[in-house]
């Protein structure tokens, strides 16, 4: 059984848009960097949530707004790189977006246009499927003993003390790169 187009859209945007509420709270919640990291992820679950709108709701402004908003946060997310390495998510989740914004017919339910998938696309579909394999195996396994102990910062491992039980922010992360993950495809 499958859903209609606009309904699974209309999902997937409830989806991100929930995602970005959560991180949006984490942002009062964590200070500093935790606080910086948690308003990057409220701010792509926002774009994902508008992105994810069907086809012919705001089609004139939301590329070119989707554009300058996610080109400001790559900026943001590669000057924060200087800080470690554990910003390039934010940065290729960023640089997707613009890439998503701009793609032709990259409106949901507009369906390909062209022969065969472009190498950014399969490349970034290789990326999130990855992150989301990786999220998801992450997430099961630190239900099951706990929170893991991972040497270095990892961008999908958490200690909470960003604002939220981290099994819940891994939960978030894992949901916005599933989202990521199914806008490419629908690509």
């Amino acid at each position: 059984m499958s859903l209609p187009a606009s309904v699974s859209s209309w999902l997937l945007v409830l989806l991100c848009a929930v995602s970005g509420a959560y991180c949006l709270g984490r942002v009062g919640r964590s200070g500093g960097a935790g606080s910086r990291e948690a308003g990057a992820e409220a701010l792509m679950g926002f774009g994902m949530a508008v992105m994810a709108v069907p086809a012919g709701f705001g089609e004139g402004w939301r590329a070119p707004v989707l554009g300058v908003v996610f080109c400001g946060a790559a900026l943001h997310a590669g000057w924060l790189l200087r800080g470690g390495i554990h910003h390039a998510h934010h940065l290729v989740g960023s640089l997707s977006m613009v890439y998503m914004a701009f793609m032709p017919g990259s409106g949901h339910g507009a369906g390909r246009h062209g022969a065969g998938l472009p190498l950014v696309t399969g490349a970034l579909l290789l990326y999130y499927a990855g992150y989301v394999v990786l999220g998801g195996s992450r997430l099961v396994t630190a239900g099951a003993t706990g929170v893991a102990g991972v040497t270095g910062r990892d961008p999908l491992a958490d200690d909470g003390h960003d604002g939220g039980p981290a099994e819940v922010i891994r939960a978030c992360r894992l949901a916005m790169g599933t989202g990521m993950l199914a806008m490419l495809l629908a690509m």
